[in-house]
């Protein structure tokens, strides 16, 4: 999930339902919020919550498939009750329409939270594995071990879905948690300050609000896991970070999603899903398509048919649309209406700065060296570079950083085919955008620059599960251990080898 920056500005936090102090790091004062130990060096303001989790995960309380399922159905109240409030708090934040606002912080994560409870007593199962000769008698399992404390991180675009989304999966995986949703939405971080801790236990879950200099503090503390999401230079901070306590990390970092356009294609269907996929949330969506390749024959029948499906999303004046986002922030509109000097703008190209307004904007004659071409563009900008043919846009793809999604166009399966085997993404969605995120059972995370490990569904219910490789041995039957004490002889070792060895059963075949 691609952002600008995670932690901009510094500011204090609030702890609501934890005990932890609550200063910036240079807070030396007598008043609670912060000190110095006897070799004058400043305390960590988290390590007293860190330390009351951690001693309530060791209790075992969060283990119990009924703690999990109470706190699960007690995160689903929240959701529920607290809807028309998520609702608003989206509104007041990014600017996002009542309709993308429910389908993207409410739905999606409700998905999340029902797979997990349909399936959680299937998925805490030990898993039972094979056995060779030698371990025949005995009993070989997996165990699925929840890590222990673990850290969630969300960014602004997303504020309650990226947040609570991970959470069903640590609840689920019998975690900890603390959770410090993004200082950038400001309602969005007070609801869930406010409202999570009274439907959670306040005992092994912890809401933290925190800016730069805080979160710098925060992650200075052992966590067992922590699950970021954010631009791939924060995630560089929080890798080097989890290093220190050589802590796994799940990091969503998003990418410039290529979205190949070839000759074959139905172009009012290709206009409405990209343009549908583009501007959704004002364009501030990790995986929405960033830019289009495609030859110029393409290009000239494209771009009546996005003009076409922009004024039928939004009307002839998509300011006064009430289904267009605003861009979230100062700052971030700064920073995308800049890009607007790359290539020529062909359809829209309108802001005000005052309202956060940037309108939907195609632009054309885009060069690869192009400002817009060097970044994540999370704005309603869609630049067309124009390729000669579905080779060169491989090559183009394969040049650049592997992005959270990859997407085509074609109505033949063998251009839709080359472009899957011949590429590397996060994710793959063939005459259609954002849609492969919806579904619980597919993978969602990214690769290299875009992101590290995945989630949905009990992706995520694994990605907080340790799996723990078990071996139940008979105390009986001695005499079958003999063959392997010394003293040693090549006779014996042929038995054990023999009783040990894993069999090439010949080649298998891919369908």
């Amino acid at each position: 999930m691609e952002t600008s920056s995670v932690f901009p500005e510094p500011g204090m936090q609030q702890l609501p339902g934890s005990r932890a102090g609550n200063a910036p790091e240079d807070d030396d004062g007598g008043d609670g919020k912060g000190s110095m130990d006897g070799n004058g060096v400043s305390e960590n303001p988290y390590a007293g919550l860190v330390a009351l989790l951690r001693a309530a995960w060791l209790s075992g309380k969060t283990r119990p498939l009924e703690y999990r399922v109470a706190q699960l159905e007690a995160l689903g109240r929240f959701l529920e009750e607290k809807k028309q409030e998520i609702l608003e708090a989206a509104a007041l934040d990014v600017g996002k329409p009542p309709f993308e606002a429910e389908l993207t912080e409410i739905l999606l994560c409700k998905n999340e939270l029902h797979e997990a409870l349909n399936n959680l007593c299937q998925w805490m199962k030990d898993e039972p594995v094979e056995r060779n000769m030698a371990t025949r008698l005995d009993s070989a399992f997996i165990r699925k071990d929840p890590y222990g404390v673990v850290l969630i991180i969300g960014p602004w675009n997303c504020p309650v879905n990226l947040l609570l989304g991970p959470l069903v999966g640590a609840i689920a995986a019998g975690n900890c948690a603390v959770i410090k949703p993004s200082e950038m939405t400001k309602n969005t971080e007070k609801l869930m300050a406010e409202g999570l801790p009274s439907y959670l236990d306040r005992d092994c879950f912890a809401v933290v609000t925190a800016g730069v200099q805080e979160t710098s503090r925060l992650l200075e503390n052992k966590f067992d896991y922590i699950f970021f999401t954010g631009s791939p230079s924060m995630g560089r901070v929080v890798m080097a970070a989890a290093a220190q306590h050589l802590t796994p990390v799940t990091l969503e970092l998003g990418g410039k999603n290529p979205c190949y356009v070839s000759d074959t294609c139905d172009v009012r269907s290709v206009a409405r899903r990209v343009a549908w996929g583009r501007f959704f949330n004002a364009g501030q969506t990790c995986v929405a398509p960033d830019y289009v390749l495609c030859t110029l024959e393409m290009q000239e029948k494209l771009m009546p048919a996005l003009r076409e499906a922009i004024t039928e999303f939004y009307g002839s004046n998509p300011r006064e649309s009430p289904d267009f986002g605003r861009i979230m922030g100062q700052k971030e509109f700064q920073r995308i209406r800049a890009l607007l000097c790359s290539g020529r703008v062909a359809i829209g190209g309108q802001t005000d700065e005052k309202d956060l307004y940037i309108a939907p904007t195609v632009l054309v004659d885009v060069q690869p060296s192009d400002p817009i071409m060097q970044e994540v563009i999370l704005g309603p900008i869609l630049p067309i570079v124009a390729v000669a043919s579905v080779d060169e846009a491989i090559d183009f793809i394969n040049n650049r950083e592997r992005p959270l999604a990859v997407y085509v166009f074609s109505s033949d399966d063998k251009v839709v085919a080359q472009v899957l085997e011949r590429t590397s993404s996060g994710g793959f969605c063939s005459n259609d955008t954002l849609m492969h995120m919806i579904l619980t059972s597919l993978p969602f995370g990214g690769i290299g620059c875009s992101g590290l490990g995945k989630y949905h569904g009990k992706f995520t219910f694994d990605t907080f599960t340790h799996q723990r490789g078990c071996l139940h041995r008979n105390m009986g039957l001695e005499a079958l251990n003999a063959l392997r004490y010394p003293p040693y002889s090549k006779h014996r070792v042929g038995i054990v080898c023999a009783a040990s060895r894993v069999k090439h059963k010949g080649s298998c075949t891919l369908l």
